[in-house]
């Protein structure tokens, strides 16, 4: 179908019906990797969880995205991306039952596992719907609306999980965290299946699915992932965890070696390398990449510092991050606007707001007076959402820009990795960092001390990949002069 005809058989009523779908979607997705991290003490005083389970509950929720993500969105590209949607927000409701009723920890670290596989395999469906809905201009708006959707779930996560506990009781108000999907996953499917498009355009041919180069990904992927997740920081680490990463090195080549083959042989791969040609997406990805690994982690060192360290309430601690939420939302629609104007240069901007604002946090955690604390850290984050939201949408509609609507699926879903994979390292590296220093530290300072001392050495590991997100755009920057675009 032609990008003309998919246009007039989509008014713009029901496009942007279709994508407040899409978004709400989308935004449950993501608040269940930001909301937990203010149930984690909960969780393991409850259900008697140690480092090891805890760290699975939140990175092996981002394992399992990015296991589904890449032959999710070539499913949806190839044959429909509505079932596939339809396919994967039923699985997250029941697999959120799955972590509501969970008896022990070890139920809810496999429902955890579960839902990441479900939100895998409708995330790439969402950017490809959007891709297929909106070009040019009205594209960047969409997507800077997008934006500020996902990134006030991402801050505003933590406030409503710290919500839901207080409401349900330290024991078990955990459970309100899932309960909350149930509902708005049973409406959300019956709004998906009446305002989502059912046609769409396609590749004009070879639509068959490579298998082989699925699996061979699979395996990279997970062995890249793996020794991140089961990383804690505790004296328990088991160093010979780190051997995965031959199986990462073994997949990657293999899955390059067997993709240039099935592409000789006239069939279509998993991914199109010609897409890493293209300076914009390449480049966006590798900048997603590295805010994706700075950005959870820090939500999550600031709720552990604020809770455990200053004994704050889950509710309290939550509330931290809502100036980032409320501020990363009208930069993310007016970056939406302005992208086409200002293009890497607006992101570039992001970057030093985000890095700016993130960096203050460290000497108000080392020598503000305690009950200031939260105060001051929630007019960092206020600083630091400023420049989140100049970094999300604009980023996410320059990285698509260039890319062919047939691909946008699987397009999407190659970012996704890259950002599911980075939120896996990133949160394991400052964790085991914040982790170690409290190990190292304990009974030689007090409890503020120690816990100010671990804040600020997981905070440089974090503050590091923000630098990284801004060598990239540099690189970017340099890459568009060079092409007098």
């Amino acid at each position: 179908m032609s990008k003309s005809h998919a246009a007039a058989a989509h008014p713009d009523r029901k496009k942007w019906e279709a994508f407040a779908v899409c978004a709400a979607v989308a935004a449950l997705t993501i608040m269940d990797l930001s909301k937990i991290n203010v149930g984690l003490p909960t969780i393991e005083h409850s259900l008697r969880g140690g480092p090891t389970e805890l760290q699975l509950i939140v990175a092996g929720y981002a394992l399992a995205f990015g296991l589904a993500l890449v032959p999710s969105g070539r499913l949806g590209d190839i044959h429909s991306r509505k079932v596939m949607f339809v396919i994967g927000l039923s699985s997250f409701t029941l697999a959120s039952l799955m972590c509501a009723l969970a008896p022990s920890i070890e139920i809810l670290v496999i429902g955890r596992i579960l839902q990441g596989v479900a939100a895998g395999i409708q995330m790439p469906q969402v950017l490809g719907l959007v891709q297929q809905l909106f070009q040019g201009k009205e594209r960047g708006r969409a997507f800077g609306l997008f934006g500020a959707i996902i990134g006030l779930s991402t801050a505003f996560g933590p406030t409503l999980g710290g919500l839901l506990i207080a409401v349900g009781g330290e024991q078990d108000g955990w459970r309100l965290l899932f309960w909350m999907n149930i509902p708005l996953g049973i409406l959300a499917l019956w709004f998906a299946l009446r305002l989502l498009p059912s046609r769409q355009s396609h590749e004009k041919q070879h639509t068959e699915l490579d298998l082989m180069g699925i699996g061979l990904l699979g395996v990279a992927i997970f062995g890249l992932m793996l020794p991140f997740v089961l990383t804690t920081g505790g004296p328990d680490d088991d160093p010979a965890r780190w051997y995965w990463l031959i199986a990462f090195a073994v997949g990657a080549v293999g899955f390059v070696s067997w993709e240039r083959h099935y592409l000789a042989s006239g069939k279509s791969p998993v991914i199109h390398f010609g897409l890493f040609k293209l300076a914009s997406y390449r480049n966006g990805i590798l900048i997603a990449t590295a805010y994706f690994a700075a950005t959870p982690a820090i939500f999550l060192l600031t709720t552990l510092y604020l809770q455990q360290g200053l004994g704050l309430a889950a509710v309290f601690a939550g509330m931290v991050s809502v100036p980032f939420a409320l501020v990363s939302a009208v930069t993310s629609w007016t970056g939406g606007r302005l992208v086409n104007r200002m293009g890497r240069k607006l992101v570039l901007l992001g970057l030093g707001l985000l890095l700016f604002g993130f960096a203050f946090s460290i000497p108000i955690a080392a020598y503000a007076p305690v009950d200031m604390v939260p105060w001051l850290l929630a007019a960092a984050m206020g600083v630091a959402g400023a420049g989140g939201g100049f970094v999300i949408s604009p980023n996410q509609t320059l990285t698509l820009s260039d890319v062919p609507v047939a691909q946008g699926g699987v397009a999407g879903s190659v970012a996704q990795v890259g950002q599911r994979a980075g939120t896996a390292i990133g949160v394991a590296a400052a964790c085991s960092t914040f982790f170690s220093t409290i190990y190292r530290e304990n009974g030689v300072h007090d409890q503020v001390a120690v816990f100010s001392d671990a804040f600020r050495n997981g905070m440089l590991v974090t503050l590091g990949l923000v630098i990284v997100a801004v060598v990239f755009a540099l690189f970017d920057l340099r890459a568009k002069a060079d092409s007098g675009r």
